[in-house]
């Protein structure tokens, strides 16, 4: 039997708000238990609601989605935040990963899509937009290239984990890595965690994140 998917959506447009919220409701799978309308509200109904999955705006008035989202994770973790939004700005993106969102999609993205995304992130695939993920490892590049060298890539990973690290940063999915390296899933999730203890990193997203940072992409 399939656990209930529970949505928060936060979005300062009513419009938004109920269209989204009508299209979930076609999904067996997910239930919309509340919406926001800004940043301060979705913190509230957050704490309230427990939410599995919360689906964030990046610009609202009161407090935005970025601040939001790292409240919301310091006090609940487990909970995933996918941003979806129409700004596509390279810091939006950069800093909504920084501040725990598994995902950053854009507003025009077709149903389907938003609920396979909603079911990955429940498993806790983290995943972009595809113009989304070529502004951001652009802008990554673009700062490594114009900062002062770094220190080398941390040398407690083993080979593997630095290729599957490679991976994490190019969005795949354990399965994924698993086919690419004929191991197991399992195996694969043991090398994630490893990689996210040894870097003292939150998250694959943050992985994916100090990969490209580091020239790994």
């Amino acid at each position: 039997m399939n656990t209930t998917i529970r949505i928060l959506l936060v979005d300062d447009q009513y419009l938004v708000r109920e269209g989204i919220a009508s299209l979930l409701e076609l999904e067996n799978t997910v239930e919309v238990v509340g919406m926001a309308e800004n940043g301060k509200d979705a913190i509230a109904q957050a704490l309230k609601l427990k939410p599995n999955i919360i689906l964030m705006d990046v610009r609202m008035p009161e407090m935005n989605g970025v601040e939001a989202t790292a409240k919301i994770k310091q006090a609940l973790p487990a909970c995933q935040i996918i941003m979806l939004t129409t700004f596509d700005d390279e810091e939006f993106i950069v800093q909504s990963l920084l501040a725990g969102a598994c995902g950053y999609l854009m507003k025009d993205i077709p149903p389907k899509d938003l609920a396979q995304a909603i079911k990955l992130a429940h498993t806790g695939m983290f995943q972009l937009a595809p113009e989304v993920a070529g502004k951001l490892i652009g802008t990554l590049k673009n700062k490594s290239a114009s900062a002062s060298p770094q220190p080398q890539i941390e040398t407690s990973l083993t080979t593997r984990e630095l290729e599957v690290l490679k991976l994490l940063a190019k969005g795949k999915t354990n399965r994924e890595i698993a086919k690419t390296f004929n191991l197991s899933e399992g195996t694969v999730k043991n090398h994630v965690s490893n990689i996210l203890m040894r870097l003292e990193l939150r998250d694959r997203t943050q992985a994916a994140v100090y990969a490209v940072e580091n020239g790994l992409s």
